[in-house]
């Protein structure tokens, strides 16, 4: 990993340049964030202490900003999860946002390019409280139009 050239007012982690062992560690990490270090070692095909300084330098520059873990949902094996694709009024946005916000099933809201201009995950416990969620989502004021899909199941989990 070697230091580019420091911006002013730029975050630590946009200082510096990843380098291909940097980029595979960091994607090991993602996989399993608990993998020993040892094994990050052989699956990089370098010596244990080069791996642990890599690992050191990227927290110590912010590119690896903590380590998490995974927990299965307390909502039970009957979950619904849906995408609802959100189109609004742009003079509107900012009190879309809050209102979204206030919904506690809308687990995470996107903004995105194309003919919608949100993308919001929501969970929920059973289809009816989806519907009801989604009524409840087009009645706020500037919303023009959503379109809805409920995700089957997962195929892939990644941390981001």
């Amino acid at each position: 990993m070697s230091k580019s050239a420091s911006t002013k007012g730029a975050s630590p982690a946009s200082r510096i340049v990843l380098d291909d062992l940097d980029h595979q560690l960091i994607e090991l990490l993602k996989v399993n964030a608990r993998l020993p270090l040892v094994n990050i070692a052989k699956a990089l095909g370098c010596a244990r202490s080069t791996a642990q300084l890599r690992l050191k330098a990227l927290e110590d520059a912010g590119v690896i900003t903590g380590y998490t873990v995974s927990v299965s949902s307390t909502r039970g094996p009957h979950v619904i999860r849906a995408m609802v694709l959100i189109s609004i009024e742009s003079r509107h946005e900012p009190s879309v946002m809050r209102e979204l916000a206030k919904r506690h099933e809308i687990t995470k809201l996107y903004s995105v390019s194309g003919r919608y201009d949100l993308c919001a995950m929501l969970l929920t416990d059973s289809t009816q409280e989806l519907d009801a969620v989604i009524d409840r989502i087009r009645n706020v004021q500037g919303v023009l139009d959503t379109f809805s899909t409920i995700v089957l199941s997962t195929k892939l989990d990644r941390p981001e």
